[in-house]
């Protein structure tokens, strides 16, 4: 499983970015009402910055800032000893440092963190080898498996519903970035009838779609 122990598996930058797109798009579609969504990405947080945020709604958040040097995610869970952030930022590029340490990462607070240059890849700063830091928890979707959020969304947002199970073809097609149709939004979520929320969540997104078929 990923954590700051084992992060080997994690896609690059372009690719996790492509991938947080794609969650944030499968929670709108799976839950037009904002509250219930775990996922959500803003392509316009700042200039030539786009950040993804991973939110339970009970105080454990997770966010991702894409910027052209590369992407950094701080995660918080609520619960977790807070490590010395000093260290666990520990060879942090400059380029993320606004991020780390200014608002509203400073007030969420930061149980582990992880960062992405093309140049060194990888890195996070000193971890405790002998601590649970959580990161496990909040990691494991951003292995590229569609079949992982499949899991995970059935679990969350069909069962005991009554809805169709989702299919882990629909979630690779979205993970794919193909353009999205009425149809192909209906083979995830039958359900769905606020087609102007959805086309708006989408614009906000930055994802490709066609509702005239």
């Amino acid at each position: 499983m990923i954590s700051t122990k084992n992060y080997a598996a994690l896609p690059d930058a372009a690719a996790l970015q492509q991938l947080c797109k794609a969650m944030a798009v499968l929670d709108a579609i799976n839950s037009p009402e904002w509250e219930y969504r775990y996922h959500s990405y803003d392509p316009a947080w700042g200039l030539d910055e786009a950040v993804f945020q991973l939110n339970t709604g009970e105080g454990d958040e997770m966010l991702v800032i894409f910027r052209p040097e590369g992407c950094c995610i701080n995660g918080f869970i609520d619960g977790y000893a807070q490590p010395d952030k000093a260290q666990v930022t520990q060879g942090l590029p400059a380029a993320f440092e606004e991020f780390v340490f200014g608002e509203p990462v400073a007030s969420i607070g930061t149980t582990f963190c992880l960062w992405y240059t093309p140049t060194q890849g990888w890195q996070t700063g000193v971890v405790d080898e002998n601590a649970d830091d959580g990161s496990e928890e909040m990691l494991y979707l951003f292995d590229g498996r569609p079949e992982a959020y499949t899991e995970w969304a059935n679990e969350y947002f069909v069962e005991d519903t009554g809805r169709q199970l989702i299919d882990a073809a629909d979630v690779s097609r979205v993970y794919r970035g193909e353009v999205l149709t009425k149809e192909a939004v209906q083979r995830i979520n039958e359900e769905t009838e606020d087609w102007a929320q959805l086309e708006a969540d989408l614009q906000e997104i930055g994802y490709p779609y066609d509702f005239s078929k």
